[in-house]
C-alpha cells in the first residue's frame, strides 16, 4: 500500500531543495527548485484561464528539455493528465494520438506546433510552442501573453516558499498520465498509469539507487518514455538533483563528451548506448595479440582489468556510482566482461505497463546474467510448471501495474486478469531470491522444425559482437532461420575494406556463428541490410516491421 501522496510528496521535495540548482538546457542557465516552483504556479494559473479541468488531457510533444519538465509536473500536479508523445512520430500518428486521448492542450516544439493541423484535431482549443510558451494556434481567443511572459522569467517572479501550495485533493487513484510509446509489435495502445503507479516507481528508486543529494545528472533517452521520465525526471528531482537536459542525438561521442562535463554520479542508459561504448572502447583493446597474452595470465590479467576499469570510469566522467541498464537485453558478452573488471553496472527490466519498473537491484548485489530483484509493491508468477528451470511468461501484480488501455477493453482484457495479473509478454524464469531472467519475448519465440523453442535474441546477441557487424535481426523465412545484417562501416573502413568486398568479410561470420549454435538454432542465410534498423525510444528492433 502507498501512503505517500504523489502531489504532496513533489510539493515537500521542491521545498526541501529550494535554493538549490533544478532544471538546465545542457550548457544552458539552470533555474532553481523555488523558480521550478514559480513556473509550475503560473502554469496552473494558464491552465485554469483555457478553463482546464480535473482529469482533460495535456498533449506534451518534443524532446528533452527544461520546459519539457516544468510542464509534465504542472500538469499532472495540476489533476490534468499528461500525454507524452515521442516528437519523431509521423504526423498522421500524432494527430491519431491527439485525437484518440481527446487532448485539450498541446505543447509541441520547433516547427511542430505551427505544422499541426489544427482542423483535424476534434478536441485541442490551444497549440503552445514548448520552447517558449507562446500560443501558436487556438480555436479561442484568450489573452496568455502576461502569463508567457512570465514563463519565460521565472527568476523575476518569485514565490515565498509558503506561497508554494498544491492540490492536496488529488489521490494516486487517478489517472496521471497517457503513454503512447511505439512499441515492437505495431502500433501502440494508450497505456493509462495513475499516481499510485508513479509514486510506487519514485519510492522504489528512492530505497535502491545511489544518486546523491544536489548531484548533477544527465538525461539523454526521451523522456516521453516511463524509463527516462521515472528515473532521469521524477525521481532525481526528489533527491535535490541538478538534471542538465540533452537534445542532441546520443552518440557514443556527444555522451561521453557531456559525461567529462557533467560528472554524473548515476547514468542511465540503453544496452545498444552501452554495447557502442564497449565495441569502441573496449573490443579493440582485447583484440591486440599483447593484451590478449597478458589476460591469459591472472597476476596480469588483474593489472588490465584495472587499467581499463580506470579509462572507463573516467570516460563516464571519473564520478561514476552505477550505471543503469533498462529497456532491452544486455548483450551477455559485454555484460560477462563488464562483471570481470568489477565496473559498477547493473540491469534492470520494466515495461511501460509498470511506469515502468519490475525489477532490479544495485550493482554490487545483483546476479550475473539476471535483470535485478523483484521490487518492493509487486509480487510475480511464472506461467510454467517449474517457474525455476522451465521457461515461462512474467506476470506481475501490485501497485504499479497499469489501469488498462485507454478506450480499450478488449486489448485490456487480453494482457489483465481479471484478479489483477498483467502478462508481460516477456519469457523467463525467476530464482528462489526473486530475481528475474528474461530469455526473450513471447512473439518473438521460433518453433524449430523439432519443436525446440528457438530465442532469436540470443543469436543476435552473437552476432552483433562479430567482427563486421554492427547489428542483427534473426527470423524465419520458409522453415529456415534467416541473420539481417547491418555493417558496421566504422570497422570496414577501418579495415580498408572495398566496397565489393564488404558482403564476403560479413559473410565469413555465418560460419562462426553455427559453429557456436545447436543444430536446431543454425543460420541457413545472412542478407545485408543498407539502413539501420528501425527501433523503439528504448534501442530495441521494431521486429513487426522485418517479419513478413
Amino acid at each position: 500500500m502507498i501512503k505517500e501522496n504523489f502531489v504532496e510528496y513533489f510539493e515537500k521535495k521542491i521545498k526541501e531543495y529550494w535554493d538549490l540548482p533544478a532544471l538546465s538546457n545542457y550548457g544552458q542557465e539552470h533555474i532553481c527548485y523555488k523558480d521550478l516552483a514559480n513556473s509550475i504556479m503560473v502554469l496552473h494559473r494558464l491552465f485554469k484561464q483555457a478553463k482546464l479541468s480535473k482529469g482533460d488531457k495535456v498533449a506534451l510533444i518534443g524532446k528533452n528539455s527544461m520546459n519539457w519538465a516544468i510542464i509534465y509536473l504542472s500538469t499532472v500536479t495540476y489533476g490534468a493528465v499528461v500525454v507524452p508523445i515521442m516528437a519523431n512520430f509521423p504526423y498522421d500518428d500524432l494527430h491519431h494520438i491527439m485525437n484518440h486521448s481527446e487532448s485539450k492542450l498541446v505543447f509541441a516544439s520547433d516547427k511542430l506546433a505551427e505544422e499541426i493541423d489544427l482542423d483535424r484535431l476534434k478536441h485541442v482549443e490551444h497549440i503552445f510552442h514548448l520552447n517558449n510558451f507562446s500560443l501558436v494556434q487556438t480555436t479561442k481567443k484568450i489573452d496568455f501573453q502576461e502569463i508567457i511572459y512570465q514563463l519565460n522569467n521565472p527568476k523575476q517572479h518569485s514565490i515565498e516558499k509558503g506561497s508554494f501550495i498544491l492540490n492536496k485533493k488529488i489521490s494516486n487513484n487517478d489517472l496521471a498520465a497517457l503513454l503512447y510509446t511505439s512499441g515492437t509489435t505495431g502500433f501502440s495502445k494508450g497505456v493509462m498509469l495513475d499516481f499510485n503507479s508513479l509514486m510506487a516507481n519514485v519510492l522504489v528508486a528512492s530505497r535502491k539507487l545511489l544518486f546523491k543529494k544536489g548531484a548533477k545528472m544527465l538525461s539523454f533517452l526521451p523522456l516521453a518514455h516511463a524509463y527516462a521520465c521515472s528515473f532521469d525526471f521524477l525521481y532525481p528531482l526528489t533527491c535535490g538533483n541538478h538534471i542538465h537536459f540533452l537534445d542532441k542525438m546520443p552518440t557514443p561521442k556527444v555522451l561521453l563528451d557531456a559525461f567529462k562535463i557533467i560528472k554524473p554520479n548515476i547514468i542511465l542508459s540503453v544496452p545498444l548506448i552501452v554495447e557502442k561504448i564497449y565495441k569502441r572502447m573496449i573490443w579493440p583493446q582485447l583484440q591486440k595479440p599483447a593484451i590478449n597474452f597478458m589476460l591469459k595470465i591472472p597476476l596480469t590479467r588483474q593489472i588490465v582489468y584495472k587499467k581499463i576499469r580506470k579509462t572507463l570510469l573516467e570516460a563516464f566522467g571519473g564520478n561514476l556510482d552505477e550505471l543503469v541498464i533498462g529497456g532491452a537485453a544486455m548483450n551477455t558478452e559485454a555484460e560477462a566482461f563488464l562483471t570481470s573488471i568489477e565496473f559498477p553496472f547493473t540491469v534492470g527490466y520494466g515495461m511501460t505497463e509498470c511506469g515502468p519498473l519490475i525489477s532490479y537491484e544495485n550493482w554490487h548485489k545483483t546476479k550475473l546474467t539476471s535483470s535485478g530483484q523483484l521490487v518492493e509493491y509487486l509480487d510475480i508468477k511464472i506461467d510454467s510448471s517449474d517457474p525455476y528451470n522451465i521457461v515461462g511468461e512474467i506476470m506481475v501484480k501490485g501497485e504499479q501495474v497499469m489501469l488498462g488501455y485507454y478506450k480499450n477493453p478488449e486489448a485490456t482484457s487480453e494482457v489483465l486478469t481479471k484478479d489483477g495479473w498483467l502478462k508481460t509478454g516477456d519469457l523467463g524464469v525467476i530464482d528462489k531470491d526473486k530475481f528475474v531472467y528474461i530469455k526473450g519475448r513471447s512473439k518473438n519465440v521460433i518453433i524449430g522444425s523439432s519443436g525446440d523453442n528457438i530465442y532469436p535474441e540470443e543469436i543476435e546477441q552473437k552476432l552483433n559482437n562479430m567482427k563486421y557487424i554492427m547489428e542483427s535481426l534473426v527470423i524465419e523465412k520458409n522453415n529456415g532461420l534467416i541473420a539481417l545484417i547491418y555493417p558496421d562501416y566504422e570497422e570496414i573502413d577501418k579495415n580498408h575494406i572495398k566496397d565489393d568486398k564488404i558482403r564476403e568479410a560479413v559473410m565469413s561470420n555465418r560460419a562462426l556463428i553455427n559453429d557456436q549454435l545447436p543444430s536446431h538454432s543454425k543460420l541457413r542465410e545472412f542478407r545485408i541490410v543498407s539502413e539501420p534498423f528501425q527501433k523503439t525510444p528504448t534501442q530495441k528492433i521494431k521486429r513487426y516491421l522485418y517479419v513478413n
